[in-house]
């Protein structure tokens, strides 16, 4: 059989040594392979526990601490610990780090005496352990930090600017039309430019001042000790950093801006969240003035007051979906040669708990800023089919917005309501706006091609405003244009208005689409419209919304508008 090798060298191939410690007298023992573990620890540092605590860090008085804890229950048995820590010959070797497991003994008045146990060296979990963190804290494309520190890092900033009454500046630089990279070349040319990007601005940046990835296409940075003229100097250095030489990636030269939007705290940011919604406004606004710009946050009374409004009328329309305040009145809209009534259209009206109402144009435009519209576009929807239900001779037509022609539950909405209630599907017009008809053309087809199974009509609002060519509205299947009231109000007037509404009427009608002509002012108009073969008109000349049931006063039954 080998020969077994001494305990000491065994421990030593293993990076261990162990050790006693006589606190009382504070000497300390080491095994034989002491010097072969600790090669670069003099003799004299090892010779006691206080002299032990000077080489440590990052703090000395954990071993003594370890032994601070609840007296063993019998006398004589050992109270285990385990403690980590680096150690260090000089201030410019390198830390060792080390786990120590041991049990220490207490003496007859409960305190510590001796301790007992083994030494390990653990540089390799240690660099483990902190590649973790710094991968915990730090984003893994460009090594800078992540949102959460950032963050993080934000907050301390502000608070130590309130403390010594200094200024910072929290910049959110945002990569131009990353997207088009995207789909020209591939998520991983978009991520080489990323990288590059970023480096470009750290190696413009000062001491102490912190970068950090703030999403996908943003950085978030933070300068210490910085001016409003500061921010305005180095937000150009940064902008120049990036537009005067093209990215090189492996599928070739690729040519990027960034736009930048910078608040100056604490001064018009107290706190991360402000200072974080403020930089990302301003982003928002340097980026809709043009690409490769830069703002800075400033205060404006407008802007804040219309704020003040928007969450007073969120709370209003919310606590009128809630109450059932959102109701409907019903414009007419009239065959231009008989001025019967072809349909009529539901239009959104918020009663208010004085009496008085809201029209669409003080309801829709905040609804749909506010993320709401699909609230009041179902809520239109129940009502205009109730109406329909309740009176089996009327034809309704409603307005949706952009969003709600996107809106999967909108749909699963109607398709419930037309399951219980067949048949009125025929007897509903369901009017979209031509923007969003050219904005997301297929997907809009569709939507239409979904209503059609009902029987429902399609209608283009606001025909005109943006062009949108007759072919698509063929592909859509559209069954009639409403031409925008913009064109239509002046024709009696207007000479360019008069071409325009006439070249749109002779294209619709070559195409077997039936028209509607909007805000009709005055017989002039009317006689006009009708002339050049126009076949339905709505506007004051008629008679404005009512919500009052028409219908129920005329107690006639209304010719089909196709």
């Amino acid at each position: 059989m080998p020969s077994i090798p001494p305990a000491a060298d065994i421990l030593a191939s293993l990076g261990q040594v162990t050790f006693a410690w006589d606190i009382a007298s504070d000497a300390l023992s080491w095994s034989d392979n002491v010097a072969s573990v600790f090669p670069d620890l003099p003799p004299e540092a090892l010779a006691s526990g206080a002299a032990f605590s000077s080489v440590i860090e990052p703090s000395r008085a954990i071993r003594s601490e370890a032994l601070g804890q609840p007296v063993p229950l019998r006398g004589g048995e050992g109270m285990p610990y385990r403690i980590e820590y680096g150690v260090r010959a000089s201030t410019s070797a390198p830390v060792t780090w080390i786990e120590e497991t041991g049990c220490w003994f207490a003496g007859a008045d409960g305190r510590p005496v001796r301790a007992q146990g083994v030494i390990r060296i653990d540089n390799e979990r240690h660099a483990r352990d902190e590649q973790l963190v710094k991968l915990s804290r730090h984003d893994p494309l460009t090594g800078e930090l992540n949102r959460t520190h950032l963050t993080a890092s934000l907050a301390e900033a502000i608070e130590e600017s309130v403390r010594f009454r200094s200024s910072c500046a929290f910049m959110l630089i945002g990569i131009d039309h990353l997207a088009r990279i995207n789909d020209a070349f591939g998520f991983d040319v978009a991520d080489a430019v990323i990288a590059e990007i970023a480096k470009r601005i750290r190696a413009r940046l000062r001491g102490g001042d912190v970068l950090g990835r703030f999403s996908g296409n943003k950085f978030g940075l933070i300068l210490r000790n910085c001016s409003v003229d500061d921010a305005n100097v180095a937000a150009e250095r940064f902008l120049a950093a990036v537009r005067e030489e093209i990215v090189p990636t492996k599928s070739g030269p690729v040519s990027v801006t960034v736009s930048i939007g910078a608040v100056s705290v604490p001064r018009h940011a107290r706190n991360a969240d402000e200072a974080i919604n403020r930089a990302q406004e301003t982003l928002d606004a340097a980026k809709g003035r043009r690409a490769g710009s830069f703002l800075l946050w400033k205060p404006n009374v407008e802007r804040d007051a219309q704020r003040r409004v928007n969450i007073r009328v969120t709370d209003e329309i919310v606590t009128a979906l809630n109450e059932r305040r959102i109701v409907v009145a019903f414009e007419p809209v009239v065959e231009v040669q008989s001025r019967q009534p072809a349909f009529y259209e539901c239009l959104v009206r918020m009663q208010q708990e004085d009496g008085r109402a809201l029209s669409a144009p003080d309801i829709v435009p905040v609804a749909e800023r506010l993320g709401l519209i699909r609230l009041v576009d179902h809520r239109v929807l129940e009502l205009a089919v109730a109406e329909l239900a309740a009176s089996p001779k009327v034809q309704l037509s409603l307005n949706i917005s952009p969003d709600t022609t996107m809106d999967p539950d909108w749909l699963s909405g109607i398709e419930s309501l037309m399951a219980a209630h067949p048949g009125i599907g025929e007897r509903l017009i369901v009017e979209i706006t031509e923007t969003v008809a050219i904005r997301n053309l297929d997907e809009v087809r569709g939507f239409v091609a979904r209503l059609k199974n009902f029987g429902s009509r399609i209608a283009i609002d606001d025909f005109g405003a943006g062009y949108t060519s007759f072919r698509n509205l063929r592909k859509l299947g559209v069954d009639i244009v409403k031409i925008d009231g913009a064109f239509v109000q002046n024709i009696a007037h207007s000479a360019d208005d008069r071409a325009f509404v006439q070249t749109l009427l002779d294209l619709a009608r070559r195409l077997g689409i039936k028209t509607v002509a909007e805000w009709v002012q005055d017989e002039a108009s009317a006689a006009m419209l009708r002339e050049w073969g126009c076949d339905y008109i709505q506007g004051r000349l008629i008679g404005l919304a009512s919500p009052k049931r028409p219908w129920d006063a005329a107690g006639k039954a209304m010719p089909a508008a196709g």
